[in-house]
């Protein structure tokens, strides 16, 4: 059998633990869903397993594709990179599932652009590196609740559901990794201007040291009144993802 050879430049980790594997693939149970970067398809394998998920793939690796093309000729396969890919052309309408053993160079990359999709996408799941896990499941207080923990949870309930050993991938990564599974919460949208919702996480946490008033001074105009309230003498991670909401319906209603 031709082996698909890891790329450096792509991230590849190839998992060769099949319990592993099947634990992954059953993180999804039902519905359209899409794998991203099957590679030699041990995930693949299990999914098209399920009688009740209706399977496509996408693989940027044109060595992968050619061997899912010769192993999985039954999988629904497109050749292209799912950060620039309009999902839409792949699944015209209703909801879709995303899984993979994404790559971790560009993971968050991945969960920013399955917020695009937040209307279509009822479950996101699969392996990351084990920080970034922590990162996105992390509660308020924690060292690593940031920007993907806010912004994510807004939308989506965060599980952490078990961590993975390096030894178990070809070539093994120098992190540990962990599974990970997000579902759409009831929230349709948020009581404030999501655009500034953003900027406003993302403008607070890069000073994360710092108090609000004085990270989010730029947005809202130095000496406005606002930023005496009690709110602006919190720290970013001391916030919940409410807390944030009411704190750009604040701002949105008294920017200068």
């Amino acid at each position: 059998m031709q082996q698909v050879h890891a790329k450096k430049f792509l991230g590849q980790h190839f998992l060769t633990d099949l319990n592993v594997a099947r634990r992954i693939a059953e993180t999804i149970t039902s519905g359209r869903t899409i794998e991203i970067g099957p590679g030699m398809g041990v995930l693949t394998q299990y999914l098209l397993k399920n009688t009740q998920i209706n399977l496509s793939a996408i693989e940027i690796d044109r060595e992968s594709v050619a061997y899912l093309k010769e192993w999985y000729p039954e999988l629904h396969l497109v050749e292209g990179d799912f950060l620039k890919l309009d999902l839409n052309t792949i699944v015209p309408d209703g909801e879709f599932n995303v899984i993979g053993n994404y790559p971790y160079n560009i993971s968050s990359q991945i969960f920013f652009k399955v917020l695009e999709y937040k209307d279509r996408i009822p479950v996101c799941s699969g392996m990351i590196q084990k920080e970034v896990a922590e990162r996105i499941a992390s509660k308020p207080g924690k060292k690593a609740y940031g920007i993907l923990s806010v912004l994510l949870q807004a939308y989506y309930d965060i599980e952490y559901l078990f961590t993975v050993d390096e030894h178990v991938f070809n070539p093994p990564p120098k992190v540990k990794s962990a599974v990970i599974r997000m579902t759409r919460n009831r929230r349709r949208r948020l009581e404030c201007n999501e655009t500034l919702f953003k900027t406003v996480v993302k403008t607070a946490f890069n000073q994360r040291r710092k108090q609000m008033r004085n990270s989010l001074q730029q947005l809202v105009g130095k000496g406005n009144p606002i930023l005496e309230e009690n709110i602006f003498t919190m720290r970013p991670e001391q916030l919940t993802v409410e807390q944030f909401i009411e704190l750009t319906a604040l701002i949105e209603k008294n920017h200068v």
